[in-house]
């Protein structure tokens, strides 16, 4: 598909009919947009131009960088083109035709040379701006919402570094004024939560030129990965599972049965050491599983076999698509590969679902599920598929309720079927993170078998499972929904000591070395600023007590205990702090008060 005919469908996708207004109407704002930059740059060149979720951006070619007032004046151009209620008129072209319209346009005329050669081209066109397009779009300018230019930023051409960089302005669009400001403070809100500026501030992660796209976990974040890599074990292994690690580069021929060199080596880091020899650096752990299963023989009663698996892995992800922790080439996942039987295929999926909904839960996080259907590269024969869809749908019917979950059609895996879980942050945004894949491919390419009960050999069937999903997204999407301010128990720093004057530091020494002999993670804040500044800091380093420290707390072994809420909940005994603190973190609350 061609990426015109992908940005064309981004218009005509969206399941209802509100959605797809909204995606026309945004389409054709995007159009009035390009307009009014090609008026101020009359030389510049187009890029695509597609409605997004909430928006729409365009891709320009322009020969200097715009300035916030360029965005200015585009906004006041598209409001006079808007006023003037210029009908978009439909017209479908020749090839020929195409080529000679956008002459000028070398990113179009590329567009226009890979189309299939029975597509049909079309063009838009109002106030005498033309563009290649396949709609559809709103009656005229006067229907394109209430609109703002929000941003601009770099993007390759195509998503590829080694192609031009072009300019890309995002705006939004919205059918009334309400409905603008609304979205306006909520873009507002997600900027102060931005986990990339969090990252930064908090001296949780580090990105470098050196490394694009591959996290330097500092200190203070490597504690949140790996308290939450800590939970998963410990409830992971109540459950069965046997966590296993493998190589991280394999030849190429374990990609080869896997199917992965077929369909996924574009996304995949690659070792040519010589013309014999080829490597991939792994972007799944499915294949390494596969070899575990298959290093003795197996029988029915050693299923379900959970092998889980946190190695890092490495997906070539283009680089005009990195974003922060949300979009990475280097990640851990929370993976397992479960090997059932056909007949413990519902019982295990029910069990999955149980684990995700208390791994959501902790963080009062809501989720939907929605089923991926076969896709159009499957590998495998379609009876087979069509066997595993109607079982995850009998499963999610019974977990969900029929209605209650989503249909991603062709969005399943190469090997399987699959059941994602979209998680709703508190700004109400919605992440794919978890997924539950259901295979019947893989273990026939790895010949992995098992003796049934009547002596029999046969094929087991592999549900793929993560939970959190990539941890480094996970993390992102955590620091942003609790805006950096973290829960007690995954605090990197849960309090800091603040001594009022120097002659309290040797108690607040005293006092820190208790609290880490209970577990607890602490800091003495021994620096000579006043103690005012010392609270200040601590409530933006987001950690959740203040102990302040003085002549009382140390005539009566207690702590002035602060909230980084700005609360002052008053003194309390040393041995009490802790009860408390142990509480809330052994309950995985909220909270950062509970009576003890």
């Amino acid at each position: 598909m061609s990426d015109l005919t992908k940005e064309m469908d981004l218009a005509v996708a969206p399941e209802s009919e509100h959605e797809l207004d909204l995606a026309r109407m945004r389409h054709s704002c995007a159009h009035v947009m390009a307009q009014a930059v090609l008026e101020l740059f009359p030389g510049a060149k187009l890029g695509i131009g597609p409605a997004i979720a909430d928006g729409f951006y365009y891709d320009f070619d322009l020969p200097r960088p715009l300035t916030p007032e360029d965005l200015e004046h585009i906004e006041r151009r598209m409001e006079e083109i808007k006023a003037a209620a210029y009908p978009f008129v439909r017209r479908v072209v020749t090839r020929e035709e195409a080529r000679e319209l956008f002459r000028d346009q070398p990113y179009k005329l590329e567009l226009i040379a890979e189309f299939p050669p029975d597509e049909v081209i079309t063009t838009y066109t109002h106030d005498g701006f033309t563009d290649l397009c396949r709609g559809p779009h709103v009656r005229d300018t006067s229907q394109i919402g209430f609109f703002k230019l929000l941003r601009v930023s770099g993007a390759y051409w195509r998503g590829d570094e080694r192609r031009p960089q072009l300019q890309r302005i995002y705006g939004t669009s919205w059918p009334t004024r309400e409905q603008l400001d609304a979205y306006l403070h909520r873009l507002e809100e997600a900027e102060r939560r931005d986990h990339r500026r969090l990252g930064r501030e908090l001296e949780l992660f580090h990105f470098d030129p050196t490394a694009p796209g591959m996290p330097y976990w500092l200190p203070k974040g490597l504690k949140i990965l790996n308290l939450l890599l800590d939970f998963w074990r410990q409830e992971h292994e109540k459950r069965g599972y046997q966590e296993i690690a493998a190589p991280l580069i394999n030849d190429k021929s374990l990609w080869e049965v896997s199917g992965h060199w077929d369909h996924y080596r574009e996304n995949m880091f690659l070792i040519q050491l010589d013309e014999h020899l080829t490597y991939g650096v792994k972007p799944m752990n499915c294949p390494n599983a596969m070899i575990v299963y298959n290093l003795k023989k197996r029988s029915y009663r050693d299923l379900p076999l959970r092998l889980s698996d946190c190695d890092i892995l490495h997906r070539y992800e283009r680089s005009g698509t990195l974003h922060g922790l949300l979009r990475v080439r280097k990640f851990q996942q929370d993976d397992a590969h479960i090997f059932v039987t056909e007949d413990q295929i519902e019982e295990e999926f029910a069990r999955i679902l149980e684990i995700a909904q208390l791994f959501y839960g902790i963080f009062g996080l809501r989720y939907t599920l929605r089923l991926g259907t076969r896709p159009a590269d499957f590998m495998g024969d379609p009876e087979t598929w069509d066997k595993a869809e109607a079982a995850l749908q009998r499963i999610l019917d019974r977990h969900a309720g029929p209605g209650n979950y989503l249909i991603g059609e062709g969005e399943g895996a190469f090997y399987g079927p699959k059941i994602d879980i979209l998680m709703e942050d508190a700004l109400g945004r919605q992440w794919q993170t978890g997924t539950i894949q259901l295979d019947f491919q893989l273990p026939r390419r790895f010949g992995c078998t098992y003796t049934d009960r009547d002596g029999t050999e046969k094929t087991p069937v592999v549900i793929h499972r993560v939970i959190y999903g990539s941890l480094e997204r996970f993390i992102g999407i955590l620091i942003e929904h609790f805006a950096g301010a973290f829960p007690v128990w995954l605090a990197p720093v849960q309090a800091t000591i603040i001594p009022i004057a120097d002659r309290h530091l040797p108690y607040a020494y005293r006092v820190r070395d208790r609290l880490r002999d209970a577990g607890l993670r602490v800091e003495v804040d021994d620096g000579d600023e006043r103690m005012q500044a010392k609270i200040r800091s601590a409530q933006l380093q987001k950690i959740p007590y203040m102990l302040v420290v003085g002549d009382r707390e140390v005539n009566e072994e207690s702590l002035a205990v602060r909230l980084r809420t700005n609360e002052n909940i008053g003194s309390m005994s040393i041995e009490r702090f802790i009860t408390m603190v142990q509480r809330l973190v052994a309950e995985k609350s909220l909270e950062l008060v509970t009576d003890v």
